[in-house]
Parts: C-alpha cells; sequence; structure tokens
C-alpha cells in the first residue's frame, strides 16, 4: 500500500522550494508517491513587480507546480507545508491555502494523518524555529498527528532545527546548503515512515 504525501509550500526565490524539492526526495526514497504543490499569490503582477524577480519567480514555479487543492490534502496520507517567514509567522499565500481546508476540518477528513513543516528565512535568527512550530496550531486544527525531525539523525546535528527542516539565505537568497538540504531529505523520510505507520493502524 503506497503512502502519499502532499508537500504544499510557497517560496518567492526558490529557497523554500529548494527544501520541498529535498523533502520530496526524502519521502520517494521511502517508496511514497509525492505530489508538490505551489500556494499562489493572491496579489496583482504590479504589487510583485515591486519586489525584484518576484513575479519572475512566480511564474517559472507556477509553471512547474500546480496549486494546492482540498482534494490533494484528503488524497494524502501526510502534509508538509513548507514557507519562508514572514515576520515569525507563515507567508499569507500558505495560510489562505491552509484556510480554505475548513471543509475537510468539518468531516474530520485529515484526522489521523501525519503533519509536518519546515521554513527558510532570509537573516539569522529570523524566525525559522518561531515559523514552524507557528503551522503546528492549524495542524493540530485539523487533526494532523504532528512529526517534527527532532534529533533523530545525525544530519540534524549539522542544520535544521528539531522542528523541522530550515535554511537562512541572506540578503542574496543563497540556495540552501549540503547540510540543509540533507535534512530536508531525512524530513521527508521520517514522515513518510510515520505516515505509513498510521495508514497502516487505520
Amino acid at each position: 500500500m503506497t503512502t502519499r504525501v502532499l508537500i504544499a509550500f510557497y517560496s518567492r526565490g526558490g529557497v523554500t522550494e529548494a527544501l520541498a524539492k529535498a523533502v520530496a526526495e526524502g519521502a520517494k526514497a521511502e517508496g511514497a508517491e509525492v505530489r508538490l504543490r505551489r500556494a499562489r499569490e493572491f496579489v496583482g503582477e504590479d504589487v510583485m513587480k515591486k519586489a525584484p524577480g518576484w513575479l519572475e519567480g512566480a511564474q517559472r514555479m507556477n509553471a512547474i507546480y500546480e496549486a494546492p487543492t482540498e482534494a490533494d490534502a484528503e488524497w494524502a496520507d501526510a502534509i508538509v507545508f513548507g514557507t519562508p517567514t514572514r515576520f515569525g509567522s507563515m507567508t499569507a499565500e500558505l495560510k489562505a491555502y491552509i484556510d480554505s481546508l475548513g471543509g475537510l476540518w468539518f468531516k474530520g477528513a485529515l484526522v489521523g494523518k501525519a503533519g509536518s513543516a519546515f521554513a527558510s528565512t532570509s537573516t539569522l535568527h529570523g524566525g525559522n524555529e518561531m515559523t514552524i512550530t507557528a503551522l503546528y496550531a492549524p495542524m493540530a486544527h485539523l487533526g494532523l498527528i504532528l512529526v517534527p525531525t527532532g534529533y533523530a539523525d545525525p544530519a540534524m546535528f549539522k542544520a535544521g532545527t528539531p522542528y523541522g527542516a530550515s535554511s537562512v539565505s541572506g540578503t542574496n537568497s543563497a540556495p540552501p546548503s549540503a547540510d540543509d538540504l540533507e535534512v530536508a531529505r531525512f524530513q521527508g523520510k521520517r514522515v513518510a515512515r510515520v505516515a505509513a505507520a498510521l495508514k497502516a493502524a487505520r
């Protein structure tokens, strides 16, 4: 029985996207079927053009990844949320997707599935851990069983947080380091394993 993992993320410059792809690699290494989905902007191009590279990055990623849907969440055995930090919390784009899951919450359709999160920020101590743990609250409301990374792999002693994978890109949007990506791959593996066990128990 194949385990199904949804990775619903928002990324503007590609840093969180890179972490999402590494999480997907880890989950696939455990035999999981993965859907990578990018949350969409709800501001116009005029606003996006004010931030260098935003519009171009959105167009590139939107051509690659579908937008996450309610059906994706219902399909999944595990949901992994990924986001850059915005003042110590998740982006509005990812929050809007989570808010769209109210119908599934009402039906209890996500209860007992695995849930996890990862984040990136441009500044050191810029809120990665706060952002990941802020995602714990909506995951709990949805009935997901939280799966943090913990210190369950040697990779965790080199990068990341015990709550989930992370990256600090700096003001030049540097890509995640090899250690960051190793943690993200471990997170994908861990989530897939836990989701498989939960699915078997159901």
